[in-house]
């Protein structure tokens, strides 16, 4: 499964999209509050979590592989043009581009974190 495959499987869950993060079916997918569920997980995972604007938290929150690798090749997934290497701009790129994908699927996400 790709690396954005795996978050929107950890947010709408693993029967409802397909390895590339796309829809299973025709159906739309469920509606999550991405808010309820990232504070539960934060706190459940006893840690401070800076997952509102931290592409790593919020990978780690949903226990997948935040390393730079990971977040490289999903930086590639999503069709980053910039410096890979350069890793706070494409932090925040990636934030930014994951967090509207889940909104534009049907995610509830946080009005202080939501894109234009």
């Amino acid at each position: 499964m790709s690396i954005f495959g795996s978050i929107m499987a950890a947010i709408f869950g693993k029967n409802e999209v397909k390895a590339d993060g796309t829809p299973a079916s025709s159906k739309p997918l469920p509606m999550v509050d991405v808010e309820a569920m990232m504070e539960k997980l934060a706190k459940d995972s006893g840690r401070p979590s800076n997952w509102r604007v931290s592409i790593v938290d919020l990978m780690t929150l949903l226990k997948l592989d935040s390393s730079l690798g990971a977040r490289q090749k999903l930086a590639k997934e999503l069709g980053y043009t910039g410096n890979v290497n350069d890793t706070a701009p494409m932090n925040i790129w990636l934030h930014k581009q994951v967090m509207t994908k889940i909104a534009d699927a049907g995610g509830k996400i946080p009005n202080d974190i939501k894109t234009a």
